[in-house]
Formats: structure tokens, sequence, C-alpha cells
């Protein structure tokens, strides 16, 4: 099985397949099932212990960055250091004698689907959705206008992101969106730096946001609060910020109100705080940030002669229920403008289209399948945010995960893969090795995870992440 991830690094040579995996029989006629997975995220890992439970499997995990652990090395925020210690459980994984991680390594451009299908009895497609979406309205190229995904990308390290380099130095943040990531960067712009500079932050941006001049932020949602896609954790944080007022408008939450006793009991809860938030009056903090409802973004406003933000004019919108009983945000006609000196679009991500031969629903953001099983390619599976869309937490993608790898192993006990001999990574490594591509193992990978556990110790920090693919490889091959 064959695991994929979606990065932008390339290498040089590599000296031949990596020895370390040993198989066993298994029922048919072949020394070993062997599974690739592509993307070293979360979804990978979790297909992957899933597989490695059938005894003759071997698994080998592509990853197109140096470095694994996908979202949870790149998406989780910094200050959230428990949820990170996933990386354990996936370290076990990889360390598997039936399981073999190639960082690296690009989907359709250092090797193909054709390529992986040929040489595996399987391949699962984990490479999430990392691509932000559009608004698709007036000002989204001025400057100082970033996706949410790029800021997160900037703070946590990512290669093809440390070039971000947002401008701190106004007094307002405006934020698109009212999920959980919205929260995240409203919450890295307004903690005190104390509560930073311990984390694995990346310097860069614990040095920008030392600086930072921001006091007020402002999270706009085009419909009202029984529709925010945040959770209940994530406020709280919000609202228990030192030095930080949360601001909300009593009136807003009418409807909340009134429908407080029919909603599910995790659903009230997170309505309950906000109902109570919005009664506490701010108490002069010199930060704060505020929920914004019904608002949408219509256009986003420059500074004369600049090409710089200067506001957004959004639309005051109203709630309609459609024929389906889903609630919808309508125009009113009425708009508002707000001033800012930043804007950070939090409106969900997006899937790439790696490998021209990968089918990829773009309306609605997935790879089709049936359980896992991408129908229209026979031994293709997929899991994930590319199985399911991107949606849901950790946990979500867990469970996504595990039906994918079960998906695997109940195909493989009856007989709808194929039972031929695949040559796996023996066949990959020497197509790499042709087109001058040389795979960062995971020994490799502890090298690079070494250096920044060292240089993050120097630093007083639990690491001090690498920040370009040079100064990965560098690590990884000296």
């Amino acid at each position: 099985m064959v695991v994929f991830g979606v990065g932008i690094a390339r290498g040089h040579l590599v000296r031949g397949p990596h020895s370390w995996c040993r198989t066993r029989r298994w029922k048919h006629s072949v020394s070993s099932l062997k599974v690739s997975i592509v993307g070293a995220g979360p979804a990978g890992f979790y297909t992957a212990q899933q597989v490695l439970k059938y005894p003759n499997a071997v698994v080998d995990i592509y990853e197109s960055l140096p470095v694994p652990f996908g979202l949870v090395r790149f998406g989780v925020a910094p200050d959230h250091p428990e949820v990170k210690n996933v990386v354990h459980t996936f370290t076990n994984i990889a360390k598997s004698s039936r399981c073999n991680l190639y960082g690296n390594v690009r989907l359709g451009a250092d090797v193909t689907l054709a390529d992986l299908r040929k040489a595996y009895h399987a391949v699962v497609l984990t490479y999430g959705a990392d691509q932000e979406k559009s608004l698709g309205i007036p000002g989204e190229d001025l400057l100082n206008v970033f996706s949410a995904r790029k800021f997160v990308g900037w703070y946590n390290g990512h290669p093809a992101d440390v070039g971000v380099c947002p401008d701190l130095s106004g007094g307002t943040a405006v934020i698109i969106g009212h999920g959980n990531v919205a929260l995240d960067v409203a919450r890295i712009l307004l903690s005190p730096l104390e509560s930073l500079q311990e984390t694995d932050i990346a310097e860069p941006a614990l040095q920008a946001l030392r600086k930072s001049s921001v006091q007020k932020v402002i999270v706009v949602g085009r419909r009202g609060p029984l529709e925010v896609a945040f959770t209940i954790k994530e406020l709280r944080e919000m609202t228990k910020i030192p030095g930080v007022d949360s601001i909300f408008r009593p009136e807003d939450f009418d409807l909340v109100r009134e429908k407080l006793a029919e909603l599910p009991r995790p659903r009230k809860r997170l309505m309950e705080l906000m109902v109570q938030t919005s009664e506490r009056k701010p108490s002069g903090q010199p930060r704060s940030w505020e929920l914004r409802f019904l608002r949408g973004p219509l256009r986003f406003l420059a500074e004369p002669g600049t090409g710089r933000v200067a506001g957004v004019e959004l639309s005051v919108n109203r709630l309609e229920k459609t024929e389906s009983g889903a609630t919808k945000a309508v125009p009113t006609g009425e708009t508002e403008t707000v001033p800012c000196h930043m804007i950070l679009k939090s409106i969900g991500y997006t899937s790439e289209v790696v490998d021209p031969a990968v089918p990829y629903d773009s309306r609605r953001g997935f790879v089709p399948n049936t359980q896992g099983r991408v129908e229209a390619l026979p031994g293709v599976y997929c899991s994930g945010w590319l199985k399911t869309g991107p949606v849901g937490v950790l946990v979500a993608t867990m469970n996504s995960s595990f039906e994918t790898g079960q998906a695997v192993v109940k195909d493989a006990e009856s007989g709808v893969l194929p039972s031929d001999e695949r040559e796996g990574s023996a066949a990959i490594l020497k197509l790499l090795e042709s087109r001058g591509v040389r795979p960062v193992t995971f020994d490799e990978w502890l090298k690079i995870e070494a250096w920044e556990k060292a240089e993050g110790e120097r630093k007083g920090k639990p690491s001090e992440k690498l920040l370009s693919i040079k100064e990965m490889l560098k690590v990884a091959f000296s």
C-alpha cells in the first residue's frame, strides 16, 4: 500500500531500497500484501495502523515533504501541545518492521498513480486538503490579506509559508469565518507572548508577534450564533485570554435563548457560554475580540496609493429556511464598513489535483468513494479529508481512516485485490533514482527531529522547526 502527501520538495539520487521491512506469507501465493499510502499525515498513519493488523501486509508511506505528520505538525496551534502527542502513536507505527516512510516524494511529479498501482496491490490516497478557498470578491489580492491557512502555516513553520510575513503594525484585524481555525488565529494574535515563547511556534512568527500592535480582532460570520462551526473548547480559550475582553452583542442571542432547551447537550453548552459572555460588560482590557454575526464580505477596501487593505465592506444578512430545512444567509441590501489593517480568510480548504488520474469532485471537495473504495479505480482507496471533504476534527479523520484501512484488509481477505507478486518499494525506489529523486527515510527524519529538538532546547522550546526544504534535506542527508 502507498500513502502520499502533498508537498513541494525534491531531492537527488536515491541509493537503493530500504532493507528494514520484513515480510510474511499471506493467504494468496505472494510473499506479502504490498500497500502504499500517499500522505504522512494523520489519515495516512491511522490507515496504516489498520492495514498493519493484517499479518502479511507491508505498508510504504510516501510524503511530499521531507517531514511527516501533516496537519499535526503544520496545522495544530503551537499552544495546543496535548493534541500533538498523537505523533508518538504515529512514530510507533512508522517503527514497525513492516512499515516504511519515504519523504520528499511528490505524487504527480516524482511518481505517478499509475506507477504505484503497478508496484502495489493497493494504493491509499490520504494527502488531504491543503489549498485555500477563494471568496472571489474585489480586493482579495490587496496587501495584508491572507488565507488563515497560510497564516497558520507561517506561525507553524511550513516551508511553503515562511514568506507570508504579515504586517502586524495596525491595530485591528478582521477574520472571516466562524470555525475553529478562525478562533485559533485570533487566539495567536491576542495571546500574551509568555504563553507562546515556550511552544514550538516558528521563531520568525514569535518575533513578529513580539512587535505586534494588534489590539482588536473582529471575527465575522455570514450566519447566526446557532450556525457557528467552532467548538466550546476553542471558544472557552478565547474568553480566558489574559488582558483581553470578549465583546458580543446581547441582541444577537435572542433566538438562541428561545432555542436553548431544544438543543443537544454539546451544542447547548456552547450556546450557553456565548449567551453568558454576551451578558458580561467589557472590563476595559487593553485588547479585545468581537464575534459579529449575519455579516458577509462584499469587497476589501484599499488604502489609497499603497495597495494595502484598509477595511472590509460587509453585507448585512438575514436567515431563511430552505425547502430542505437548512438555514441560509440572505443579503438584506444593507451594508456596513469595518476599518482594519489585516484580513484573514478562514473559509475552508480544498484539495489539489496532484495527478490527473485521480478522480476528484471539485464541487463537493473529495474523491468519490464508497467506504473509502475509489470504485472508478480498482485497488485505489482514500482516507481523511480526501475521502470526506475538508471537515471534521482529528477524531473524525481517525474514524474515516480506520474504515478505509479495514476495507483494504477485507478486500485482501476476500480476494478482491490482485494476488500476483508486486515489487512494492523496490520498483518505486528504482524509478525515483532514475528520475533524480532521493527520498527521506524514517531514520533520516529522526535526524531532522533530533536537530529540531536540540535547537529548541537551546532556546527553551520543545523544538525549533527547520523552515526550508533545503535545510531539512541537508540535515537528513548529513
